[in-house]
């Protein structure tokens, strides 16, 4: 237990070290990176991995992945939007679209607990299927054409002088760090993924635990999806290509372990700001977007190997 405990607080450390050396090192790089302009727009454009991320967290460290998220937050932004201009109120069309990613969580959670398929290979199946709805129902076209002012409040409003969406991830951030750090569902998260069989003979409903868990990221992606369409003003099936990999690098970085049983949502909020506040350096720095995605996939298998390093010495 006290290893479990060594290692986590010595990652939580070396990341927090990790961000605020990025913060440092732009902020001589870029006269415009330490600004609180800037500082809003990483936030604003980070909020949608950590709404979902604080979802998948739990999941990972359970042991299962989901590869769906990005196809999810597509279809479910596209459909508010299209919902909206069908003359459905707004409030009802992001129930909805957020119910739409919350069917698509629970298709997952049994397709991966009933029918015992490999969570990454059911997720990759509906991870094209959502992406191909999407494509279909749009008809490949963006939907921007009236969805009217109150379509951007989520995205772009305020609320008393704050972002309304700084509002969202926060009391999201709070919400499943208690469920982690007090709940019977975060105490039983842990147990399957540090080890599923024990799990099992302690009379812990495994399956029970890993649908519901997917239940929740699909209706926490989904509402990313709403606000995604919002923030944007449009709904377009293309949107969130590559989301699942800026989450689970954010996961994975924050010191997830990708074997489960390991992990925490503090750890995937910082780093979901290491990869967001990398992200806008390079384009401070007018770096092109391919080469952000050879960092991207640097991190990741740095965070992977300094996972096992860490572990690897407290073990000794």
């Amino acid at each position: 237990m006290n290893i479990k405990l060594s290692s986590g607080f010595m990652q939580k450390m070396v990341i927090v070290g990790v961000l605020l050396l990025i913060i440092i090192v732009l902020s001589f790089l870029s006269k415009s990176f330490l600004t609180v302009t800037n500082f809003n727009n990483v936030t604003r454009q980070v909020a949608f991995v950590v709404i979902t991320g604080c979802a998948i967290t739990p999941l990972m460290i359970s042991g299962n992945f989901d590869l769906s998220i990005g196809s999810v937050l597509g279809l479910t932004g596209m459909l508010s939007a299209l919902f909206v201009t069908q003359s459905i109120p707004l409030w009802f069309s992001i129930i909805l679209s957020t119910l739409v990613g919350s069917a698509i969580g629970l298709l997952n959670g049994l397709m991966v607990v009933k029918l015992k398929i490999p969570s990454i290979i059911a997720t990759l199946g509906t991870m094209y299927a959502a992406r191909g709805l999407a494509l279909v129902i749009s008809g490949g076209n963006s939907i921007h054409m009236g969805l009217g002012k109150s379509f951007t409040v989520l995205g772009r409003g305020y609320l008393g002088g704050i972002p309304i969406i700084f509002i969202i991830m926060f009391l999201t951030i709070f919400l499943f760090y208690f469920i982690e750090s007090k709940t019977i569902l975060g105490r039983y998260t842990f147990a399957i993924g540090g080890n599923k069989r024990t799990a099992l003979l302690s009379g812990i409903n495994v399956g029970s635990i890993i649908i519901l868990l997917y239940f929740l990221v699909g209706t926490l992606t989904g509402f990313s999806g709403t606000l995604m369409a919002s923030r944007l003003g449009v709904g377009q099936a293309m949107v969130g290509s590559g989301f699942e990999f800026d989450v689970i690098v954010a996961v994975v970085l924050g010191g997830t372990s990708i074997e489960g049983g390991e992990g925490s949502i503090f750890g995937m909020l910082i780093g979901a700001f290491i990869v967001g506040f990398i992200a806008n350096g390079l384009n401070l720095m007018g770096i092109h977007s391919f080469y952000q995605s050879i960092v991207k996939g640097v991190v990741l298998v740095g965070a992977v190997l300094l996972d096992q390093k860490l572990k690897g010495r407290i073990a000794d």
